[in-house]
């Protein structure tokens, strides 16, 4: 690829052949110095021993965690996040303060919130409302460490409403706006406004059918971080007909410096499918 941006492995789509405490040090073995992980615990307050242990597996392995999800409930049965709902409003604000804390603990500075899908029982103005609260919530706790709350669009989720970078930097503009309304009424007008990016998975927005071309020109400088995959299939970036090295190219031209996740599923063997990217570009 002709860009230079620096990438980080999601160990929860690669790697997936090996227990999860064991990836990172297997990606530090394929010659990649960062990884990044949905929520790799079962509840969204794991006992403090699973915490501990997941630490030590990213510190053992020497590598950076870069991204860590929020919970997001049960991803295997369709759930995408808890931001929106309400009967699991104190289960999310709970799992702040454990993500925050993995986060103190190995510098991380990126942090996922799925935003939740669509309930029959509960109005769409009122789950939206939630989630600007949740949201204000986290980016306050991850501004501590300088660190970033990160909001997504997904595909291939049928109730998920964000599937365009519009959607989500909506979300982010009413967030935006309710702190600094907060903080005129406070007659604090320094205080800081959460800190909220975009995340920008080209393959999700591409799926979508969002104009990602359009996207990389006019908000390059609110994406916060970028992960890839090709389409269709989610692979590794060659198996599909995505134009992701021209994409990755135009928002390093654009001024973007941030890290690109690798977030696809490999259609061969893990170790096969970084053939694309030569072992010196991976640190």
């Amino acid at each position: 690829m002709a860009h230079q941006l620096r990438h980080t492995v999601n160990c929860s789509l690669l790697f997936t052949e090996l227990p999860l405490l064991e990836r990172p040090a297997a990606a530090r073995q394929a010659g990649f110095g960062a990884v990044e992980f949905w929520w790799p615990f079962v509840e969204a307050v794991p006992p403090d021993r699973q915490v501990d242990a997941f630490v030590a597996a990213i510190t053992d392995a020497g590598v950076q965690l870069t991204g860590l999800n929020f919970f997001a409930g049960d991803m295997p049965g369709g759930d995408r996040g808890l931001v929106s709902w309400p009967k699991r409003a104190g289960e999310f604000r709970d799992n702040v303060d454990v993500v925050v804390g993995i986060g103190s603990r190995l510098g991380t500075l990126g942090f996922n919130a799925l935003y939740g899908n669509r309930l029959d029982e509960v109005a769409a103005e009122e789950q939206d409302e939630l989630a600007v609260e949740n949201l204000a919530l986290a980016a306050r706790a991850a501004a501590r460490l300088g660190a970033t709350v990160l909001l997504e669009p997904v595909s291939g989720a049928p109730r998920y409403p964000l599937l365009t970078a519009a959607d989500a930097l909506a979300v982010i503009d009413r967030v935006d706006l309710q702190g600094s309304t907060a903080a005129r009424r406070a007659e604090d007008p320094a205080a800081d406004l959460p800190a909220l990016g975009l995340l920008a998975d080209l393959y999700h927005l591409a799926v979508n059918g969002d104009d990602v071309e359009r996207v990389i020109a006019d908000h390059t400088h609110r994406i916060a971080h970028v992960q890839i995959a090709d389409a269709p299939g989610r692979g590794e970036p060659g198996s599909g007909t995505l134009p992701l090295d021209q994409q990755l190219t135009a928002l390093e031209a654009n001024g973007y410096t941030g890290l690109v996740g690798l977030e696809y599923k490999p259609s061969t063997t893990t170790d096969e499918c970084f053939g694309w990217l030569p072992f010196e570009r991976r640190r």
